[in-house]
């Protein structure tokens, strides 16, 4: 399994490879090496650019983003490269699932592994991740605990109807729009495509700990992004939560980072209008 996910991402480092050997160097200039988009049209920067302005995020973070992009164009299409790779052969990895859009009906996540009996601390039997992010989540897991830190494992996949019986939960214990804010509807939750992880107490509390601040400093490392952080509430349409992370993969994570400010639905809308 771990031979499998390390020779995908070979596979994705050498479309890097190539890509940046053939990228053609002026703006919006479209040539073969240019990465490609799902639709299966070339992305060059000036394609990059018309998704940017269509994702509508800030305009503080737009013009930040686009200044990145610009900086170093041919840099930004070989890291891009990968994460499209990563998209081609797995749609819903990449699957933008926020309170705007929701997942395909009655959606029910492939390949989802049981987390039991392997070396992970779990806060009760039975989680379930999807294969490839489960094999990231025990490296990652390995790598923090030869640090001392526990990654303790508290919320992973949720069916659609066991969401449906978290949200039905809050909305009659806080109300309807509290409820809206610390809880998806169901169809809406990053869980149900069995790529996301509650770490801890799932509570703000988390944010104090040992764990938190190790995946703050090492999650991108293993392809997990924090989802929802503080701050950005009208950005993700949710209260910060320090301990809700995305497998994304580690292309993503990385782009991410260096160009989207670390903040993952700017990833995720900017890909949507790709």
């Amino acid at each position: 399994m771990q031979n499998q996910f390390q020779a995908k991402h070979l596979r994705a480092a050498v479309i890097a490879a190539c890509i940046m050997a053939s990228l053609p160097s002026l703006w919006g200039q479209k040539g073969a090496g240019s990465p490609e988009a799902a639709n299966g049209t070339k992305v060059d920067l000036a394609r990059a650019r018309a998704a940017l302005a269509a994702a509508k995020l800030p305009t503080r973070a737009e013009a930040s983003i686009r200044a990145r992009m610009e900086a170093a164009p041919e840099a930004f299409l070989a890291a891009l490269a990968p994460l499209l790779a990563d998209r081609e052969a797995d749609p819903m990895l990449l699957y933008r699932a926020d309170k705007a859009k929701a997942l395909p009906d009655r959606y029910e996540a492939p390949d989802l592994v049981s987390l039991d009996g392997k070396g992970l601390s779990v806060s009760k039997a039975g989680l379930r991740l999807r294969r490839e992010a489960a094999s990231a989540l025990q490296a990652m897991s390995k790598a923090a605990r030869a640090e001392g830190v526990t990654l303790l494992v508290s919320s992973t996949y949720r069916s659609y109807d066991y969401q449906t019986g978290v949200f039905d939960r809050n909305v009659k214990e806080m109300g309807r729009a509290a409820a809206e804010m610390v809880s998806a509807m169901p169809g809406h939750s990053q869980h149900q495509l069995g790529t996301a992880v509650d770490f801890g107490s799932i509570t703000d509390a988390f944010a104090q700990t040992k764990a938190s601040r190790w995946l703050e400093a090492n999650a991108r490392r293993f392809g997990f992004s924090l989802s929802f952080p503080k701050g950005m509430t009208e950005v993700t349409g949710y209260n910060w939560e320090s301990w809700h992370y995305r497998y994304v993969g580690k292309a993503a994570a990385s782009l991410e980072a260096a160009y989207f400010e670390g903040v993952q639905q700017y990833l995720m809308l900017f890909l949507d209008a790709l």
